[in-house]
C-alpha cells in the first residue's frame, strides 16, 4: 500500500513516517506543491492530508485534486474541532477524518479500514540496509526518504540477490534465472545492471569475486 502524507509539522511528520513505514510504503510532502511534485511520477493508494498546512490548505488541495478526477481515498488529520471542517471535508470527497491529538494505532486502524473498503492490496517494503527499503511490487528502492525507480531486470536481480544472500552466485546463474533464453545479455550488460544496483543500495552490498561471481552481503 502506497501512502502520500502531507504534514508541515516537522516533529509530527517524523513520528508519523517512522510509524507508518513499518507497515506501508510512504512518501512525504510538506505542502500542496510537494504533493503535486510527487504525483508527477507516482500513483498512490491513499492520501493522508493535514488540513492546516502552509500555503494551500488540505481542503483546498483535495477540492482541486477532485476537480482533476483524482479519486484516491483520503484521510484528513487536523487540530480543528469545528464540525464545519468535518462537514466540508466529506463534501469535498474525504473518506475519513481524525482529530489531533490521536493515537498512532487509531490512525493505523483507520488506514486498514480504508484499505478494506477500497480493496487495496498491501505493499510491504523490506529493509535491506539501514534506512534503505525495497518494494518489489512497485519496482523501487526508498533511500533517505527518496524513491529510486528500478527497471524490471534490476528489480529481478535485486530480488534474486535478497533470496540468495551470503551465497556465491555465478554470472551464468544470474543470466539463466533473470533473462529469457532468447535474450541472453552480454557480460557487459550484466555488469551494467550490477553497477546500477550498487549505485542505489551501496557498493558494499554486492561484492564481486573475480572469476567466480557475486555475493550479496
Amino acid at each position: 500500500m502506497k501512502i502520500l502524507l502531507m504534514e508541515d509539522d516537522a516533529v509530527l511528520s517524523d513520528i508519523l513516517l517512522d510509524f507508518l513505514e513499518e507497515s506501508y510504503s510512504v512518501s512525504y510532502a510538506f505542502n500542496s506543491e510537494g504533493v503535486y511534485k510527487q504525483l508527477e511520477s507516482e500513483k498512490f493508494d491513499l492520501f493522508i492530508f493535514d488540513i492546516n498546512v502552509t500555503g494551500k490548505n488540505g481542503l483546498e488541495l483535495l477540492e482541486e485534486l477532485r476537480s482533476f478526477n483524482e479519486r484516491t481515498p483520503t484521510i484528513f488529520i487536523t487540530a480543528y474541532t469545528d464540525t464545519e471542517y468535518l462537514k466540508r471535508a466529506f463534501l469535498l470527497g474525504a473518506h475519513d477524518y481524525i482529530k489531533k491529538p490521536f493515537e498512532l494505532e487509531e490512525l493505523k486502524a483507520r488506514i486498514e479500514n480504508t484499505k478494506r473498503l477500497f480493496h487495496i492490496e498491501s505493499t510491504k517494503s523490506i529493509e535491506i540496509a539501514e534506512g534503505i527499503y525495497f518494494c518489489q511490487e512497485h519496482k523501487e528502492v526508498r533511500k533517505d526518504g527518496k524513491h529510486c525507480s528500478l527497471g524490471a531486470k534490476d528489480t529481478l536481480l535485486l530480488t534474486y540477490f535478497l533470496n540468495n544472500s551470503t551465497r556465491v552466485i555465478s554470472s551464468e546463474e544470474l543470466i539463466q534465472n533473470i533473462w529469457d533464453f532468447d535474450t541472453t545479455p552480454s557480460d557487459a550488460t550484466l555488469r551494467s545492471h550490477i553497477r546500477t544496483l550498487r549505485d542505489i543500495i551501496g557498493k558494499e552490498k554486492i561484492r564481486t569475486l573475480r572469476g567466480v561471481g557475486y555475493i550479496y552481503e
